[in-house]
């Protein structure tokens, strides 16, 4: 049983579901505490300008270092939606694989969503149909945890019996190895070497939401994804 975590991001880069591929449960970690400039509300797309990041305005005023990502409502319901939308489109309208996915797309963000997370989670969703990745999707909102940092990730584990637990390249700097050997847990930790792919720049940029994938590549993009998996121990 291989288990992964991350907290939940709108629009994800690659690395984000090349760990979800290659695990039989992933855990969105989503009662945890919101953190300023991540990448759950915001991420890039690339314009013929070059990178431009995508923020999903969110009320904090106030209430910052005591709310939650499944807490988080948005500051402004209409006007971040239209810009979103019209970004994306004006710069993939002409992508080979823009009208196969852009609808489907578009009537999510288009639907009534009272918090980010229940948006971040249909979304998600939707990309991994995309990709055709069947892993299960738990929420640890729904496991009444109560630890956190690397006893968090230990009770996740230990909740779904998980033999190994493949994290991302920073868990090394926090996660307690000796307690996940002491109950036969493995840790592996992921390395992404991003790949490239067909893009309008000249040069390619890595990094990228996974709309710039999968407007660029259809079909083949759950491929290209696997092709930077790399993990070290």
């Amino acid at each position: 049983m291989l288990i992964s975590i991350n907290q939940p991001a709108y629009i994800p880069w690659l690395g984000y579901y090349e760990r979800i591929d290659s695990s039989d449960v992933h855990v969105i970690l989503d009662h945890v505490q919101f953190e300023k400039n991540s990448f759950t509300n915001r991420n890039k797309i690339l314009t013929q300008n070059g990178p431009v990041w995508l923020t999903i305005p969110i009320a904090t005023k106030g209430k910052f270092g005591d709310l939650a990502i499944n807490q988080l409502k948005f500051s402004d319901i209409s006007k971040w939606k239209k810009k979103h939308l019209k970004t994306i489109a004006q710069t993939y309208s002409k992508a080979p694989y823009f009208e196969k996915y852009y609808s489907e797309f578009e009537n999510i963000l288009c639907q009534e969503h009272e918090f980010l997370n229940d948006l971040l989670f249909t979304l998600n969703k939707l990309f991994l149909s995309f990709l055709r990745i069947s892993t299960t999707i738990h929420r640890s909102s729904d496991l009444n945890l109560i630890t956190s940092k690397s006893d968090l990730v230990y009770d996740i584990c230990h909740n779904f019996e998980a033999t190994t637990y493949l994290s991302g390249a920073l868990g090394k700097n926090y996660l307690d190895k000796s307690k996940f050997e002491a109950s036969n847990i493995n840790l592996e930790f992921q390395n992404y070497i991003h790949p490239t792919y067909t893009q309008k720049s000249n040069d390619f940029i890595p990094y990228m939401s996974i709309l710039d994938l999968i407007f660029n590549e259809g079909d083949n993009s759950i491929n290209i994804i696997r092709k930077g998996k790399n993990y070290l121990t």
